[in-house]
């Protein structure tokens, strides 16, 4: 139910309107004057203020302002016999939803207070949502107590502020974007746009098209205008993941952009000027790629102006058990299972893996954990087999590395066939948790014959 404050110094106008916006179901509240009404807001919020503009001492302009500097929320909507033009302007310039004019037909009246309640209710959502969204990426909010993360904490916060680029490192699965999200709405852009692709998820003859945007008659299949994500993001922040990926042409716009702010659409030879803060993240070596010539060189020193690298999760260990447990909370509270703990002996099984996957790996066995099991704590049965055996050779008390005289591409090899057969031979999910693209991917199944194993099996 609606709450709305009704203030008019004419009591048989009062009683006339209270009437019927009760009648419409509203909880209506009345004040005989502008000090009554002052009062009023001053100990409690209303969804809708309606205000006479005639009043003595205080007026329904300063019962519009001062409402609006209690809560910038409430709506207000300005009433009076004594309209003019004038007067209706500077109510709305001071913020009033509207204006009307007495006498007014009631239905009109009940129209415009319904669409004034709207408005109040989707302003509610969308601030409400702004607020989740805050919570959920402050960085401060970002799982981990270890030094490495408290550096990468530290970098963020020193980062947000300003207007450079940044570009994170780290393992698939680190949260390279959860950190990119940390920096936007800790910025002055937090009210605009926050835009993420996957560069390696595009392939390369649609790069440019989806980021810089084409004009119609670019190409065969270009039969309209299309908007690039650059000028989508315009005033707020662009997120490329997996920038490595760019093809050489994409790596020449890019790098236009980041040296005067010019972008060109596909097919069109006008400049175009954004504001974009650009982010970008890597779980790739770019020096390499750049030995290699698949990567521009004066891009990556214009890309890392601020370097972040996320460490992986078998580097910050003590990270573990915060993160499990923090998945443990989410999980329970979304399948609604009363889980109340991971015991120690899970603990120090998770502890130990060296999580090739990283967070995001981390984060599916608990999840799966949580749905299999029948208990009302996480023991080491409900653990995948291939982490209570410890599998994947590492160098750690619990499981000591033995590697003996395999090559580098058998150990590949062996990683991966252990990473499909664990997730089910899933090789969407395979490629995310290894770090590399599904064509990647396939290429190194077809390279080692892993297929034809599996068919042979």
């Amino acid at each position: 139910m609606s709450d709305i404050l009704l203030v008019d110094d004419e009591k048989s106008v009062r009683l006339t309107i209270s009437l019927f916006l009760k009648k419409k179901g509203y909880s209506v509240e009345e004040a005989a004057n502008g000090d009554e009404a002052l009062e009023k807001l001053k100990t409690r919020s209303f969804d809708l203020v309606i205000t006479d503009l005639k009043m003595k001492p205080i007026n329904g302009m300063e019962v519009l302002q001062q409402t609006k500097k209690l809560n910038p929320m409430m709506e207000v909507l300005v009433m009076t016999a004594f309209g003019t033009v004038e007067s209706g302007v500077e109510a709305m310039r001071l913020g009033a939803y509207d204006y009307i004019q007495k006498p007014f037909e009631k239905d009109e009246f009940l129209m415009i207070v319904d669409k004034a309640l709207e408005r109040k209710k989707l302003l509610t959502e969308v601030a409400q949502l702004h607020d989740d969204l805050q919570d959920k990426y402050r960085f401060e909010n970002i799982i981990g107590k270890s030094n490495e993360m408290l550096d990468v904490f530290a970098m963020v916060s020193k980062v947000a502020t300003t207007s450079s680029t940044v570009l994170i490192s780290g393992e698939s699965g680190t949260g390279k974007e959860l950190i990119a999200r940390a920096i936007h709405v800790n910025s002055r852009r937090k009210n605009r746009s926050f835009i993420t692709i996957n560069c390696g998820a595009l392939p390369e003859n649609l790069q440019e098209s989806e980021l810089f945007g084409h004009v119609r008659g670019a190409f065969t299949g270009a039969i309209k205008d299309k908007r690039g994500l650059f000028q989508e993001a315009n005033g707020g922040t662009l997120f490329l993941d997996e920038v490595g990926e760019t093809s050489l042409p994409t790596q020449v716009k890019l790098l236009r952009f980041l040296q005067d702010g010019e972008i060109r659409r596909v097919g069109d030879n006008e400049p175009i000027f954004t504001d974009v803060r650009l982010l970008a993240a890597t779980n790739q070596d770019l020096t390499r790629l750049i030995k290699e010539s698949r990567f521009r060189e004066d891009l990556y020193y214009r890309l890392n102006v601020i370097p972040i690298h996320i460490p992986p999760l078998r580097q910050r260990r003590d990270d573990i058990p915060l993160l499990a447990d923090h998945f443990l909370q989410k999980f329970t509270e979304r399948t609604k299972k009363k889980i109340n703990s991971i015991s120690p002996d899970a603990i120090k099984i998770l502890t130990g893996y060296d999580w090739p996957g990283n967070v995001r790996e981390l984060e599916n066995v608990v999840e799966r954990a949580i749905i299999l099991t029948n208990k009302t704590v996480i023991t080491p049965e409900d653990l995948p087999e291939t982490i209570r055996h410890c599998e994947i050779p590492y160098i750690d008390e619990t499981c000591e590395a033995d590697f003996g005289d395999r090559t580098l591409e058998r150990l590949e090899e062996q990683h991966i066939l252990s990473t499909l057969e664990r997730y089910s031979w899933n090789q969407k999910k395979a490629s995310e948790i290894l770090g590399i693209s599904t064509t990647t991917l396939w290429r190194k199944l077809k390279t080692y014959g892993i297929e034809a194993k599996r068919k042979e099996e």
